[in-house]
């Protein structure tokens, strides 16, 4: 079946070595970091695509979708596999669409909007952009490997969020060219608020294959660490620079004990036993942030300047979810849940949690405004996992006190914290993908008609 698969998806390519079958390329590139969640570990090992195809333009795509849609063959769409859901792990087979040779970077326009294929990685965006005068609004942890195609399919927000807010804020996204999986494949470009259908949607309901990303003016920035006795001492400080409009930041990040003695590279700017703020603060202003960490009784630890993704120490490196990773590290028990808190109420919501799960739940927040410009605590707990059930109680005791839960322990859509409830993702999938073959299984609100043709 492979070899015909093969065979056929190959004469859709000018290069048929852009078909793989090679079992351990097609396993490799069927995973992401889905192993952060127990639950999903479990639940997606072993699962896998049976071919992976390699496109290099639009035009191969929409004849690896027309194939697809005439035989009834799977499509999950990848970008780097840096995602946390398994967003990019096949349920049903079929084709793994790897679109990491469509990474060119078209152009920056005057107003600074850069347009891109969805293969480009966030690293050349930033470090190109930058040449030009700006830089992203934002970007993830894993600014590194990711891909604008892949963070705007499965991610959501990351260094930037307390400036620009999320992907789904302020017309960050300002248009996207999208295949179809109709009965005739076609391209179709969403503008403005139509790009709500199809963001953030997993590759579900269509394909990416080119993205208008807005950028911002870019600053010259550096990284700054204060330590404090309390976590409580901690966070006050970072809340009023994240809050306060005269401060420039680019990130506004703070850990309670033991959290960053997991960050082995940092041993030299972590004090044992204190909280830690990490900021990105506008280089003009760092004279102005010692000062007032040192009137809110911190002691600076590390400031040094911000010279693009390859600075070391890169100190986003630790933020986000990449703090999930260095505790894994430390030990392998350790997860994670998605969270929001009230700005209002979130030391009270910080009370009643620690009171009824202890050091089971460690806290790291990332400041971020939301899209009525509220500078509001998100926040990326760390969980010491004793058993799913454990897992659900604290997920549904958050939600009881009034934080909101992205569950990055279930893989499908609707319940990972993007879902938008007037359904109109569900609707475009309807329309653009009737036969679900796209990423089957993770949009758990769709079913196919069965006189669909």
């Amino acid at each position: 079946m492979h070899e015909s698969l093969r065979a056929a998806l190959a004469e859709q390519l000018a290069d048929p070595a852009r078909v793989i079958t090679a079992p351990a390329v097609v396993e490799r590139l069927s995973k992401d970091f889905y192993w952060y969640s127990p639950v999903l570990k479990r639940q997606l090992e072993g699962k896998a695509g049976d071919i992976v195809v390699q496109p290099i333009n639009e035009q191969e795509v929409l004849a690896i979708a027309r194939y697809a849609r005439q035989h009834n063959v799977p499509i999950t769409v990848r970008g780097a596999g840096t995602g946390n859901y398994g967003q990019c792990i096949p349920l049903a087979g079929g084709i793994v669409l790897d679109l990491s040779l469509m990474d060119q970077l078209e152009g920056i326009t005057p107003g600074g909007v850069a347009i891109c294929q969805p293969g480009l990685r966030l690293a050349p965006l930033e470090q190109e952009a930058v040449k030009q005068g700006w830089e992203m609004r934002m970007y993830p942890s894993t600014l590194a490997k990711a891909t604008v195609g892949g963070f705007l399919g499965g991610g959501s927000g990351g260094i930037g969020s307390i400036a620009h807010g999320m992907l789904r804020d302020f017309d960050n996204v300002r248009a996207l060219d999208v295949v179809t999986l109709e009965a005739e494949p076609r391209v179709v470009r969403h503008e403005g608020a139509a790009v709500h259908d199809v963001l953030h949607c997993w590759g579900t309901n269509g394909i990416f294959t080119r993205i208008w990303l807005a950028l911002t003016p870019a600053v010259a920035w550096s990284q700054f660490t204060a330590a404090f006795d309390t976590f409580d001492q901690a966070f006050g400080f970072a809340q009023e620079v994240a809050a306060e409009d005269a401060w420039t930041k680019r990130l506004v990040t703070v850990f309670e004990w033991p959290i960053h003695s997991f960050f082995t590279p940092l041993k030299q700017i972590v004090a044992d036993g204190k909280a830690l703020v990490v900021i990105m603060i506008a280089t003009a202003q760092l004279p102005d942030l010692r000062a007032a960490a040192e009137r809110a009784k911190g002691q600076v630890t590390f400031t040094g300047p911000y010279q693009g993704p390859r600075t070391q120490p890169l100190l986003s490196d630790y933020t986000w979810n990449h703090t999930t990773l260095w505790a894994i590290k430390a030990d392998p028990r350790w997860t994670y849940i998605q969270a929001g808190f009230s700005p209002s109420h979130c030391r009270e919501q910080f009370r009643l949690l620690r009171e009824r799960f202890g050091n089971e739940l460690l806290w790291h927040i990332e400041f971020m405004k939301n899209g009525e410009g509220a500078v509001v605590p998100g926040s990326i707990p760390l969980v010491y996992f004793q058993s799913e059930e454990r897992l659900n109680e604290i997920i549904a005791y958050c939600r009881e006190i009034g934080v909101f839960i992205a569950n990055p322990h279930v893989n499908y859509l609707e319940d990972s914290g993007r879902y938008r409830f007037d359904n109109i993702q569900l609707k475009t999938k309807q329309i653009y993908d009737p036969r679900g073959l796209l990423n089957p299984g993770k949009m758990i609100s769709f079913a196919r008609k069965d006189d669909e043709s």
